[in-house]
């Protein structure tokens, strides 16, 4: 997992390249006037998804994994928490959708450590990072944000 932000002084050249790319889209995209949806940039190699939504409470929250893709997440607007911990391969399978959208749920986890997130701010989670986005920080409230997804076969091959 990697956090950080596109308004940090980090040199970011000593990322892979795909994760610069995903920093200068959300750098060079009016993400502010695109509609809410699915768009591909390359295929379903590398595709993004703009999300609206209310952030919930924690306990309301599902952790999620995803096996086939690296989710890049961009706060663009609002104010969220997102739960982070490493999957060890002991939790209880919830729903599994790993088939149809490449998305398993957990029950639950322990030892979750929150992630203060602010505009300006993403993380990236690795098929082994279980993570549990959308939690609120303050209060509930709306957010906008951008999932870059990243084909992890796609990632390995582009280093």
């Amino acid at each position: 997992m990697i956090c950080s932000s596109i308004y940090s002084s980090f040199d970011t050249n000593l990322y892979p390249s795909v994760l610069k790319e995903a920093i200068s889209f959300f750098k060079n995209s009016d993400i502010g006037n695109m509609a809410p949806g699915e768009y591909e940039i390359d295929g379903r190699n590398v595709y993004y998804q703009i999300i609206d939504m209310t952030t919930k409470n924690i306990e309301d929250g599902r952790p999620e994994v995803h096996r086939k893709y690296i989710d890049i997440q961009f706060l663009f607007e609002g104010k969220e928490n997102i739960g982070f911990v490493d999957d060890h391969g002991n939790n209880q399978v919830d729903q599994n959708l790993l088939e149809e959208r490449d998305l398993l749920f957990y029950k639950d986890v322990s030892d979750m450590t929150m992630i203060a997130m602010k505009p300006g701010d993403f993380c990236v989670f690795f098929p082994n990072d279980v993570h549990m986005p959308g939690c609120m920080r303050e209060t509930n409230m709306p957010i906008r944000k951008v999932v870059y997804k990243v084909n992890y076969d796609y990632y390995k091959n582009s280093k």
